[in-house]
């Protein structure tokens, strides 16, 4: 991985930016494509791209999802603990004891999740698992009128995992949250400033989507916005390089190379696009596994749907424990995966695009 590359994915996974307050990685998607092409919003605040290689070529559409999973602020009890709810799907198991922050009005105030002590519990609830809404946020307020009044803490705040980036000791490996997908929105802004001086075949949108986690929301606004004729969506992909992982619940594994997703809960890959990204990657010498989710969708759900349809493709990076507050990427997958990208992008012309859907 490049430095600019690493540089890049530190900055976009530092910043906070859940389902519907995205504005924040807008802001640092639009800093990094200035000067690349043009830029604009669709309504819920997707942020598009449009690069153009030959105005008369296909309309490429590449996109990753702004928004990571997190919290809002539901209530304030007497006491001053923060109820909250989750943006995005969380597995309650995860969360205890965890760090978090909420932005408020008055700034950045950090908290830590909590619930009702093991010692307290009877000997029949130790072990079952604490739901999300027994839990509570602490933020070492006295009581209500302090959080609200001192804090500015309000209904509706946004919270966020409190978690940096860092590389780890096997050098290649980082460590970070929001990878589900600030990734896939890296090698998109990555894709494009490759290709700022460099002659494609077609229009390329490079896409910034919001509201992925709570129900793929833009991605649908944005592909209407851009009505293209294919859609590549750059996501975290779920390794299973891990112990308790069987190879048919995922045998993705780290440091083996570009995700190309077959399946996932909101879409079948099209057939032929498939190809064509395989046969992409074996002719560039890039290292790809294939990948499955059966459970769960991508913004590609809505972007194949759109009026009679737009051949679509998931490209991954492997991504260790998504949905908690971090994870684990390898270096060496997000350069292959920026390479197959690349790769493709350059392929797509007139001619290759309408044979993906001829009769």
């Amino acid at each position: 991985m490049k430095k600019a590359s690493r540089d890049l994915l530190q900055e976009i996974t530092n910043a906070n930016g859940t389902s519907g307050f995205e504005a924040g990685i807008a802001a640092i998607v639009a800093k990094h494509l200035e000067g690349i092409g043009a830029i604009s919003y669709d309504n819920l605040g997707s942020i598009i791209c449009e690069k153009t290689g030959d105005p008369q070529g296909p309309k490429i559409m590449l996109a990753g999802h702004m928004d990571e999973i997190g919290f809002m602020v539901k209530l304030i009890t007497k006491e001053g603990y923060i109820k909250f709810a989750p943006l995005g799907g969380w597995w309650s198991q995860v969360l205890l004891a965890q760090r978090v922050i909420i932005e408020t009005s008055k700034g950045p105030v950090i908290g830590i999740i909590g619930s009702k002590p093991p010692h307290l519990l009877p000997p029949d609830q130790r072990n079952k698992l604490v739901e999300i809404n027994e839990m509570f946020i602490d933020v070492g307020a006295k009581d209500k009128n302090e959080v609200e009044t001192t804090f500015g803490i309000r209904p509706g705040d946004p919270i966020y995992p409190d978690m940096k980036f860092a590389p780890m000791a096997g050098s290649k490996f980082f460590l970070a949250k929001a990878w589900d997908d600030r990734v896939g929105v890296a090698l998109m802004v990555d894709t494009l400033k490759a290709l700022k001086d460099a002659k494609h075949p077609n229009v390329l949108f490079g896409v910034g989507t919001v509201q992925e986690e709570v129900g793929l929301r833009g991605a649908q606004t944005s592909v209407q916005s851009i009505n293209p004729d294919v859609g590549i969506i750059l996501e975290a992909g779920i390794a299973g390089d891990m112990p308790g992982v069987t190879e048919d619940e995922s045998n993705i594994k780290l440091g083996e190379g570009a995700i190309i997703e077959i399946l996932d809960g909101s879409m079948i890959a099209q057939s032929r696009l498939r190809d064509l990204v395989i046969e992409t990657a074996k002719s560039e010498n890039v290292p790809y596994q294939f990948g499955f989710i059966e459970r769960g969708g991508t913004d590609a759900g809505k972007v194949h749907l759109h009026a009679r349809g737009v051949p679509s493709i998931v490209i991954c990076v492997a991504t260790r424990y998504i949905h908690s507050h971090a994870g684990i990427i390898h270096g060496d997958d997000y350069a292959s995966a920026l390479k197959l990208v690349l790769a493709l992008c350059k392929r797509l012309d007139a001619k290759t695009v309408a044979k993906l859907t001829a009769r």
